[in-house]
Protein backbone atom coordinates (compact mmCIF):
# COMPACT_ATOMS: atom_id res chain seq x y z
CA UNK A 1 0.00 0.00 0.00
CA UNK A 2 2.72 2.31 0.90
CA UNK A 3 5.12 1.27 -2.19
CA UNK A 4 2.22 2.82 -4.26
CA UNK A 5 1.42 6.15 -2.61
CA UNK A 6 5.34 6.66 -2.24
CA UNK A 7 5.53 6.42 -5.88
CA UNK A 8 7.72 2.95 -5.32
CA UNK A 9 10.13 4.20 -2.96
CA UNK A 10 10.96 2.38 0.00
CA UNK A 11 10.43 -1.13 1.05
CA UNK A 12 9.10 -3.32 -1.58
CA UNK A 13 8.18 -6.99 -1.51
CA UNK A 14 11.25 -8.15 -3.85
CA UNK A 15 13.35 -7.82 -0.43
CA UNK A 16 11.31 -10.02 1.16
CA UNK A 17 11.41 -12.98 -1.56
CA UNK A 18 15.25 -12.78 -2.05
CA UNK A 19 16.87 -14.38 0.97
CA UNK A 20 20.24 -12.73 1.81
CA UNK A 21 22.84 -14.58 -0.62
CA UNK A 22 26.24 -15.69 1.13
CA UNK A 23 29.25 -14.15 0.35
CA UNK A 24 31.95 -16.79 -1.08
CA UNK A 25 36.16 -16.15 -0.67
CA UNK A 26 37.85 -15.05 1.85
CA UNK A 27 37.95 -11.74 4.10
CA UNK A 28 40.05 -9.18 4.33
CA UNK A 29 43.58 -10.10 6.60
CA UNK A 30 43.29 -13.78 6.17
CA UNK A 31 40.31 -14.49 8.29
CA UNK A 32 37.99 -17.49 6.47
CA UNK A 33 34.27 -16.75 5.52
CA UNK A 34 31.44 -16.80 7.83
CA UNK A 35 30.41 -15.45 10.76
CA UNK A 36 32.32 -12.60 11.82
CA UNK A 37 31.21 -13.21 15.63
CA UNK A 38 33.08 -16.23 15.77
CA UNK A 39 36.76 -14.59 14.22
CA UNK A 40 39.76 -14.51 16.93
CA UNK A 41 39.36 -11.18 18.74
CA UNK A 42 42.53 -8.49 19.57
CA UNK A 43 42.42 -9.25 23.42
CA UNK A 44 44.29 -5.74 24.24
CA UNK A 45 43.88 -4.20 27.01
CA UNK A 46 41.83 -0.75 26.33
CA UNK A 47 42.24 2.47 28.52
CA UNK A 48 39.05 1.24 30.17
CA UNK A 49 41.16 -1.84 31.62
CA UNK A 50 38.55 -3.86 29.59
CA UNK A 51 39.72 -6.52 26.61
CA UNK A 52 39.17 -4.78 22.91
CA UNK A 53 36.51 -7.14 21.34
CA UNK A 54 37.96 -6.02 17.90
CA UNK A 55 38.55 -9.31 15.41
CA UNK A 56 42.25 -9.68 15.04
CA UNK A 57 44.65 -9.86 11.91
CA UNK A 58 47.07 -12.23 11.46
CA UNK A 59 49.53 -10.39 13.95
CA UNK A 60 46.98 -11.16 16.71
CA UNK A 61 46.18 -8.04 17.08
CA UNK A 62 43.51 -5.71 15.83
CA UNK A 63 43.70 -2.22 13.25
CA UNK A 64 44.06 -0.01 16.43
CA UNK A 65 46.58 -2.37 19.05
CA UNK A 66 49.23 -3.49 17.02
CA UNK A 67 48.53 -2.59 13.47
CA UNK A 68 49.78 -2.82 10.19
CA UNK A 69 53.48 -1.79 10.20
CA UNK A 70 56.31 -2.59 12.56
CA UNK A 71 58.52 -0.76 10.74
CA UNK A 72 61.13 -0.65 8.07
CA UNK A 73 63.48 -3.99 8.36
CA UNK A 74 65.91 -3.58 5.66
CA UNK A 75 69.04 -1.33 5.64
CA UNK A 76 67.57 0.90 2.83
CA UNK A 77 64.33 1.21 4.41
CA UNK A 78 65.68 2.30 7.53
CA UNK A 79 67.47 4.88 5.98
CA UNK A 80 65.00 6.27 4.13
CA UNK A 81 62.90 6.81 7.50
CA UNK A 82 65.63 8.50 8.64
CA UNK A 83 66.21 10.69 5.71
CA UNK A 84 61.99 11.47 5.81
CA UNK A 85 62.04 12.72 9.33
CA UNK A 86 65.55 14.41 8.92
CA UNK A 87 64.26 18.69 9.25
CA UNK A 88 67.00 20.62 9.14
CA UNK A 89 70.18 18.63 10.25
CA UNK A 90 71.67 20.29 13.07
CA UNK A 91 72.07 17.12 15.18
CA UNK A 92 73.47 14.82 12.39
CA UNK A 93 77.01 13.44 12.90
CA UNK A 94 78.11 14.96 10.32
CA UNK A 95 76.80 18.57 11.54
CA UNK A 96 78.60 18.26 14.61
CA UNK A 97 81.43 17.17 13.65
CA UNK A 98 81.65 20.06 11.02
CA UNK A 99 81.03 22.73 14.07
CA UNK A 100 83.44 20.74 16.18
CA UNK A 101 86.27 21.60 13.57
CA UNK A 102 85.24 25.42 13.03
CA UNK A 103 85.47 25.66 16.65
CA UNK A 104 89.08 24.39 16.60
CA UNK A 105 89.47 26.26 13.77
CA UNK A 106 88.31 29.63 15.82
CA UNK A 107 90.11 28.96 18.62
CA UNK A 108 93.84 28.48 16.81
CA UNK A 109 93.11 32.06 14.90
CA UNK A 110 91.60 33.54 18.22
CA UNK A 111 95.36 33.43 19.01
CA UNK A 112 97.22 34.12 16.00
CA UNK A 113 95.54 37.30 15.60
CA UNK A 114 96.29 38.28 19.63
CA UNK A 115 99.73 37.72 18.33
CA UNK A 116 100.07 40.53 16.18
CA UNK A 117 100.27 43.67 18.25
CA UNK A 118 98.52 46.37 15.90
CA UNK A 119 95.23 44.41 14.82
CA UNK A 120 95.07 41.91 17.52
CA UNK A 121 94.26 44.92 20.78
CA UNK A 122 91.07 45.73 19.28
CA UNK A 123 89.60 42.58 17.81
CA UNK A 124 87.39 40.88 20.12
CA UNK A 125 86.39 36.83 19.29
CA UNK A 126 83.82 35.55 20.95
CA UNK A 127 83.28 31.79 20.64
CA UNK A 128 80.14 29.71 21.35
CA UNK A 129 80.29 26.82 23.08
Amino acid sequence: MWSSIQGGRGMSSQNEVKPHVKRAGWLKNGNPPGNLSKAKRCNAKTRSGSLCKAPAMRNGRCRMHGGKSTGPKTREGIERIRAAHLKYGEYTKEAQAEKKYFRSLLKSLEGTIQEIPDIGSGIDINIKK
